[in-house]
């Protein structure tokens, strides 16, 4: 185990992101809140201690999948912890517990959150509460990657840990050069969102939030309605940048060098658009009668597809009311989840699609005995590997799921809001049903509950093997 890079890694986790609470607290001088001097005290404590761990640069720059993973996971609970430390001391959110879950829900785009009165906090507190979602949309340490020249190509092992998805390519030959082209496509867009947001008339406070918060696909909200105060405009352009953001960014790195064939051509984006109508026009269907206007009832079916499938959790309305059929249909959606290569959460679409495209095969293997079928995706073979680790996945996360509901359980909710809950922080969604709909909290479970589903948070952003990797004694044995 190379110890030296992975303090070195943590040291440059804590100076950027000392760094990035630069923009709250300019939120707060233009506000004039004294809540802003907690942030820059947390703030110059990450640049300070991010320096003493990384100033020197180690000797052995090299590292492996063991480092790759490590390094991943302890700086996501070291990122979490300093940033819950603002909300903690200047007592906005009094309990450690509960600070440390909504700073978790935010680096993870979960936007679960354990507040009543989203308003009572300061506009700083606000600020930096929806920022964390699109600093962890993307990915902290992709960012690193873009930034620190490392040696070699072991660097990848850093973008396969934090990167959703069942496999992790390079756009360019170098890893760098690959995290600087997805961090550009991230912050235009974003930028993109903001603007035509005030262009809507939303104003600038809110437009920056929701843009951030959209970006990550997170759901963080600065108001107690989340989106549903805003207008059908903003509302709209809302539910177009979330469905944006849930496309692989491969797709718009191909539109970049003038690929529109190969980006539109994709396999997993087309079926994540497919999956996206179908659901909305179900919806639709099902939950017209409940509204004035069936156009009425397609936006807010096309709103709460789209926030569920990319894992962004905003709302305009209370779902938890719609009927079974429609509820259904969005827990559904949880599971499946955006593309692979997007900020968005879930199993991702590409694994379902394989995963469906291996039952068909098995089927046809039962019926036709000695045929022999080639299993593809995006027009290439599907190696072994690749199938292997779908299916290494798919077991894991049964697994951590069945063991979350089981325990959280412990608090004698409900089963719907239990397991809407393991499900919408596993999947990095948000909100859930019943006890954790819309108009709810995860306030009301207990600390035990809320430490299994911060890490449930932080198992799923990360593809749950990082965090499972720290659990294993081989992870620290000398070798």
């Amino acid at each position: 185990m190379n110890i030296s890079i992975i303090t070195y890694f943590l040291g440059w986790v804590l100076g950027i992101e000392g760094a990035l609470m630069i923009l709250p607290c300019v939120v707060a001088v233009i506000y004039q809140e004294t809540s802003g001097f907690y942030i820059a005290g947390v703030a110059l404590f990450g640049l300070i201690a991010g320096w003493l761990l990384a100033h020197r640069r180690p000797a052995n720059t090299i590292f492996y999948a063991k480092e790759g993973f490590v390094s991943v996971a302890l700086s996501w609970i070291v990122l979490s912890f300093v940033g819950a430390m603002p909300f903690y001391i200047s007592g906005e959110i009094p309990m450690l517990e509960d600070a440390f879950f909504e700073v978790i829900s935010g680096f993870t785009t979960t936007g679960a959150s354990i507040l009543s009165d989203v308003e009572a906090l300061s506009k700083c507190m606000l600020m930096w509460r929806s920022f964390t979602h699109w600093i962890g949309g993307m990915g902290v340490l992709v960012f690193i990657l873009a930034v620190l020249p490392m040696a070699g190509g072991y660097n990848m092992h850093i973008m396969r840990a934090e990167s959703p998805g069942p496999s992790v390519g390079k756009l360019v030959p170098k890893v760098r050069a690959t995290a600087k082209i997805l961090y550009m496509i991230y912050f235009f867009m974003t930028v993109a969102m903001f603007f035509i947001l005030l262009a809507c008339r939303m104003p600038w406070f809110d437009a920056l939030c929701i843009s951030v918060g959209t970006a990550g696909t997170g759901g963080f909200g600065v108001v107690n309605a989340s989106c549903g105060d805003y207008t059908v405009a903003q509302q709209a352009v809302t539910t177009i940048f979330m469905i944006l953001f849930g496309v692989n960014f491969n797709a718009y790195y191909l539109l970049l060098i003038r690929k529109p064939k190969d980006a539109f051509g994709s396999e997993e984006v087309r079926s994540y658009l497919a999956i996206i109508l179908a659901s909305i026009l179900l919806i639709t269907w099902n939950i017209h009668r409940s509204f004035g206007s069936v156009f009425e009832a397609f936006h807010h079916a096309a709103f709460q597809v789209a926030s569920i499938i990319t894992t962004s959790g905003f709302s305009t309305v209370d779902f938890d009311v719609w009927p079974a059929f429609s509820r259904t249909i969005l827990v559904t959606l949880m599971f499946v989840g955006a593309c692979a290569g997007s900020t968005g959460g879930g199993m991702k679409v590409s694994r379902v699609v394989i995963a469906a495209k291996t039952v068909k095969k098995e089927i046809s293997s039962l019926i036709h005995p000695r045929s022999v079928k080639v299993l593809k995706f995006e027009g290439k073979t599907i190696e072994h590997t690749v199938l292997r680790s779908i299916n290494t996945y798919m077991v894991a996360y049964l697994l951590v799921f069945g063991l979350s509901v089981l325990l959280v359980s412990l608090d004698n909710f409900d089963p719907t809001s239990n397991f809407t809950a393991v499900a919408a922080t596993l999947n990095n969604i948000g909100p859930g049903l019943a006890e954790v709909g819309p108009t709810c909290n995860f306030g009301g479970f207990s600390p035990f509950s809320k430490y299994v589903l911060m890490f449930d948070m932080l198992a799923g952003r990360l593809e749950l093997f990082p965090m499972l990797v720290l659990f294993s004694p081989r992870t620290w044995m000398k070798e």
